[in-house]
Parts: C-alpha cells; structure tokens; sequence
C-alpha cells in the first residue's frame, strides 16, 4: 500500500476544468489484496499479531482516498462486466479502505468496535470529507470502549502520521488521538503525558485543522482525566490562548476551537494560571460577540460567562473594566434571533452580576434571566438600566456611545432593542449626569432610524426621542 502515492491529480472528467483524484493501482490492489487474505479464517494469528500496523495503515488509507476516484480502465470495466466478481466487489477507493478495516478488526477479535461504529453511524461518516473527522471520532471512542489494551501500540503506529506529507492524514491521526483523551482509559494506560506531548509537538502544524484539532484534544482532558488539569494547567492554557491568537487561519476556525476548551478548563485550573490569562482572553474573545457566525457569537459570550464565574470573589479592577464594557452587547443580544446565544447572554449576564457587587443588580440578572425560562425584555432592561445608572451614574456616556454602535446592527432584533437600552438609561438618570450625551449625535442616529426598513426598530426610536424629549 506505501510502495506507491495513493493518488495522482488528474481531470475529473473530460468536459470539467476541476481538479480532481485518481487512485494509483498498486495501493489499490493491495487494499483489496489485504481484504481477500483477511477474509480466510486461517489468516486470525497474523492479524492479531500485526493488529497496531494493519489498523494504522487501513486507517490512514481511509483518510488519503477519501474524494478519490477510480481510474478509467477500472470505471470501464465495472460498467462492461456488470455481473462478474469485479463489479461485486466495491472498487471506489475510500469505500473499500473503509470495507478491509472493517474486515481486519473483525478477524482481530474487535466485532465490538465494528458493530459500536456501526450504531453510531461512524463507518458512514468515516467515507465522507465532510464527516470524516466524526466518523474518527466514533472509531476511537470504540477503540477506548472494547480494545482498550491495543492502544498503546495503535497509538504508536499512528505517530509516523505526524510528519506525513499529506495534510488529511495528519488529520486523521490528531482527530483520532484528540479523541482518546476523552476518556480516563488513557490514565490508566499511562499514555496521557506522552499523549499530550504528542498533541503538543502538532501544534505549530501547517494545517489549520491539525491545529484545531490539537486543541480538541488538550481540552478533552477536563471530560477524561479532570484531576490532571491542575497538573497541566499552564501548558493548557498557554496552548489555548496561542489558538486564539492564530493568525494563519482565515475562518478563526482554531480560535473557534480555543474558545470552547477554554470554557471546560477554566473551572478546573489554578487560579494563579487563570489570573494570568484572564484579562489577555477577554480582551481577544471581544470581537466575536458580534461576529456574524452564531457559533462565534455563542462560544465566545459563554467563555466570556466563564471568565466572570472564575472571577468570583476576586475580581481585580482591570478585569472589572472588561466586565462593564461587555454589558451593552450582553443585553442586547439578549435578543438575538439565535436563541443559543440569547441564552448565553443570559448565562454571562449572571455570572456579570456578582463581579459587579451591587446586590440588587445581580438579583435582578439571576430573577429574570434563568435558564429556560421566558424573559420579558422590556420589563428586565428598564430594572437594569435603573440600577445601573443608580450605582453607575459616570457609566452613562460610555453605555449610551456602545449602545448607539449598535443602531446599525444587521439584526433587526437587536437593533430595535438598542435605542431602547438607550431610551431606558436616560430615562432614569440624574440631571447632573446629562453632560455626558451628546444629544445632537444621539438625535440624529435615531432620526435614521424612524427610516428603518423594519416597524419594531421604527417604533422603538420614536419612544426613546420622546424620552430625549423630557431628558433634554
């Protein structure tokens, strides 16, 4: 199967100026070769012998013809002899890669791991490029589950995949090894140090989905081995704060994956390690409260929740200032069309509340903003603004210039709700406090908005210019 490349690029058809993959001959007749031998029931005692290289290998050949198409002359074949054994047998690159590692951990003993795949339709997403990384998953999940004594010489067969030339095999082999520290089989194996080493050494890989991947897997530690996060904490989170600050990622794909391990380790390092990370990961996480990708918004306000409730009780004045300048975008997404992130507004907003220590504005957040329940928007923001502008009288400018950012939001609900927040402040603030509006900016932007496209948006600025009108 190695004593060739695995595929060579080529036309994917005659009429098409797409790129595509044709599979050499020789892995592929060695693929089927294997399947046959390994079909013979006398074939068990080499299997079981060479089970680490044959899974290593089989896997790896799954992920690096994964796309790949038959040659032509094999193409002609299969329609001009339809009922011979060639045509029984399925040629397609992937399929019988997929097929052949089916049939060597069947004859290893490992029926368990197939059938398990099976049900969690992992042998159906290991095919597919968009599900191939699930369908790893699956496979080492089972792996861990019913063939757990193999694995320290799986896992050494498939370290040769870190510096394979290609990409989606080094893929492969991460997502199967992130997978692994998803359980605590792996402590008992004694192979989370060398596990984490490994998945560290990845880390400045070329491939972005290698690296986020790479981070998967530290964070799975907090699910498998929680009393190992201590030990580990400040390589964990050195890792997942050099992911959020990758810049060779153009989807923030690996800041994404950062974001998400970040709120399973916070609750489980010291809080000397989390001190020193806390404000550099508030300030970075900022500008996806409104990225225009819900998971962004979603993972990044829930982290943002994460940091406050790790803060509790000794929240410093710097972090204190991250805190207050999270507000106006927390309440106002409070409304936005996502309700995943509707409800991680809430969950932030509640663990905001004591950080902020004033008593009766963490009761308000923890009364109205309970999870699964209903929130009668108007009713919340009117009590929050009023105690806000109770205790935070010199706030009332910078709330109302965040506030008025958000007077161009692509989301209707959110923009009807910002000249309301507005509205609200100056509704109940102290007339020494007026200095701090510029009231001719505040006018014209929601003069704009009686223009707005959208009746909610042009109903809420026209009640808060008749509060302008009592506040001027």
């Amino acid at each position: 199967m190695s004593r060739d490349v695995p595929f060579k690029e080529s036309r994917a058809f005659l009429l098409s100026s797409c790129p595509g993959r044709v599979a050499t001959l020789l892995p592929l007749a060695a693929t089927c070769a294997l399947s046959e031998v390994m079909s013979v029931p006398a074939s068990a005692p080499a299997v079981l012998e060479l089970y680490p290289q044959l899974f290593a290998a089989l896997l790896l050949r799954v992920s690096c013809t994964l796309g790949v198409q038959l040659p032509r002359t094999l193409q002609a074949k299969e329609r001009r002899a339809p009922g011979l054994a060639l045509a029984s047998r399925n040629l397609d690159p992937c399929s019988s890669a997929a097929e052949t590692l089916q049939v060597m951990l069947l004859r290893g003993g490992s029926e368990d791991v197939v059938q398990y795949v099976e049900r969690e339709g992992g042998w159906e997403s290991l095919r597919t490029s968009t599900g191939h990384e699930e369908g790893v998953a699956r496979l080492a999940s089972a792996m861990v589950k019913f063939a757990g004594p193999r694995l320290p010489l799986v896992m050494k067969a498939l370290l040769g995949a870190h510096s394979s030339v290609y990409e989606v095999q080094r893929v492969t082999s991460t997502a199967f090894l992130a997978e692994l520290l998803n359980s605590n089989v792996v402590k008992d194996l004694m192979l989370l140090e060398s596990l984490l080493d490994n998945l560290a050494a990845r880390q400045k890989d070329a491939c972005a989905s290698v690296r986020r991947l790479v981070l998967r897997g530290l964070a799975n530690i907090a699910s498998g081995s929680p009393d190992k996060v201590r030990a580990h904490g400040a390589q964990l989170l050195t890792s997942m704060i050099s992911g959020l600050d990758d810049g060779d990622d153009p989807q923030s794909l690996v800041a994404l994956e950062a974001m998400l391990g970040l709120a399973k380790l916070l609750g489980l390092v010291e809080p000397w390690d989390l001190r020193s990370v806390l404000l550099h990961v508030a300030v970075r996480i900022r500008p996806f409260f409104d990225s225009e990708k819900v998971d962004f918004r979603s993972a990044s306000i829930c982290l943002f929740g994460h940091l406050n409730k790790a803060c509790h009780g000794n929240c410093e004045d710097i972090f204190l200032e991250q805190v207050i300048g999270g507000l106006v975008p927390l309440l106002l997404h409070l409304q936005d069309p996502q309700a995943s992130v509707a409800g991680a507004c809430k969950f932030a907003l509640r663990m905001c509340g004591p950080n902020l220590e004033r008593e009766d504005l963490a009761e308000a957040f923890q009364k109205h903003l309970q999870e699964g329940r209903g929130l009668h928007f108007g009713e919340f923001l009117n009590t929050t603004c009023k105690h806000l502008m109770r205790h935070f009288p010199d706030l009332l400018g910078r709330l109302v210039s965040t506030s008025l950012f958000y007077f161009k939001s692509s989301w209707e609900d959110v923009r009807a709700a910002a000249p309301m927040l507005t509205g609200f402040l100056v509704l109940h603030v102290e007339p020494e406090q007026r200095q701090q509006v510029d009231l001719e900016q505040l006018l014209t932007a929601l003069q704009l908005l009686l223009k707005d496209p959208a009746p909610a948006v042009r109903m809420k600025a026209a009640e808060t210019l008749g509060r302008l009108v009592k506040f001027a």
